[in-house]
């Protein structure tokens, strides 16, 4: 069966969400708009960065006089509220735009009055919900710093075909092919920041930054209770446009602090869970720095505690046909409270599974409990 023709009002919100990927927007959320006047695309614009112009208005502006009358496409609600920028609102009404379709609402609530309710109140015609689960999943990261106040969390990892991220020495030098890796460094350009712990430094010494593809480094974030990072690892040691976060533990030696202050470091101290940092209050902490979009790449330690903790969002596993069939060569999850039952494992709903190369992708909206349909 042929799949269904696109009507033209979700032709349009088509070409919005394409405007909406390209923006870097944290801690606001991606916007893309279009306008249309008499069949006719006369604005495109998105929203590039906080603080600058949001995606209705850049639209506008590329449309001109012929904004008036038209219909203006909007991935999300426009909003009603005076913030950095003055309400989108108020420019869609001197625009003279007659006509609002929006995919999703605002999960952000400003005030008494939404952006949809002013609009309608002054005369335009609003329709909502046009490609509303694509427009969702384009400001999911946005609304979860909304509702859960802490990054959306996404776990990668690249596996063994029997689930190890590395060998018992430590060696995962490569276990995925080039395609799979340059897949691995676009998530890291779209990302606010990368996650590992102090592990991973010690046995990759990663630079966790951005190189097979063109990019803006992430901030690097390493979980390191008592500051066993070494001045001379590559998140210290290399520069990079962006800065390296430690968050450790409230007995980190001062002698460590201070020698790694001096190399810029930023340290974020942290409450402890057990012995080891808070990861939850480190979620949090991060999502009041502005992060929104968080990659976990482990190791297996920080994957299980994030699982355990039930803060992990979705999955981006890279998996290569390759076995090592050690018991004590390192999984990809280390949880303290793991399923005993099949039916109580953790799953990724929504899946998707693409081949890169030699290796095959699994991504998807991590869940747990009975499989969904």
């Amino acid at each position: 069966m042929s799949a269904p023709v696109a009507s033209f009002d979700e032709r349009m919100m088509d070409l919005a969400l394409a405007e909406a990927r390209k923006g870097r927007t944290a801690p606001n959320p991606h916007v893309g708009a279009v306008i249309v006047q008499g069949g006719e695309v006369v604005g495109v614009g998105h929203h590039e960065r906080a603080g600058e112009a949001h995606a209705e208005v850049v639209a506008m502006r590329a449309a001109g006089d012929r904004a008036r009358r038209a219909t203006l496409y909007c991935t999300l609600e426009p909003c009603n509220h005076h913030g950095r920028t003055a309400p989108c609102t108020d420019a869609i009404l001197a625009a003279g735009i007659a006509r609002v379709v929006v995919g999703c609402v605002d999960p952000a609530k400003h005030g008494p009055t939404s952006g949809a309710a002013r609009l309608r109140e002054a005369g335009v015609e609003v329709v909502l919900g046009v490609r509303e689960a694509q427009a969702r999943e384009v400001i999911e990261d946005f609304a979860c710093l909304v509702v859960k106040k802490r990054p959306l969390v996404i776990l990668k990892a690249a596996v063994t075909l029997d689930g190890r991220i590395a060998s018992r020495t430590g060696d995962s030098k490569w276990i995925t092919g080039e395609d799979a890796r340059r897949e691995a460094h676009r998530l890291r350009d779209r990302a606010d920041a990368v996650m590992v712990g102090v592990g991973t430094v010690l046995a990759d010494d990663p630079r966790l930054d951005v190189r097979m593809v063109e990019g803006r480094d992430p901030i690097r974030v390493v979980l390191d209770t008592h500051l066993r990072t070494p001045e001379s690892a590559k998140l210290v040691a290399h520069g990079s446009s962006r800065p390296t976060w430690i968050v450790h533990g409230p007995d980190a030696p001062n002698e460590r602090r201070d020698a790694l202050r001096r190399d810029g470091v930023v340290l974020i101290e942290a409450p402890l869970e057990g012995e080891t940092v808070d990861v939850a209050w480190t979620l949090a902490e991060l999502g009041r720095r502005d992060v929104m979009r968080l990659l976990a790449e482990g190791g297996g330690r920080v994957h299980g505690a994030l699982l355990d903790r039930g803060l992990a969002d979705r999955a981006e596993i890279f998996v290569a046909p390759v076995v090592l069939g050690d018991p004590d060569a390192r999984p990809l999850a280390a949880m303290h409270d793991p399923p005993m039952q099949i039916a109580s494992a953790f799953q990724l709903a929504d899946l998707e599974i693409d081949r890169l190369g030699r290796d095959v992708r699994f991504r998807g909206r991590v869940t747990r409990g009975p499989r969904e349909a």
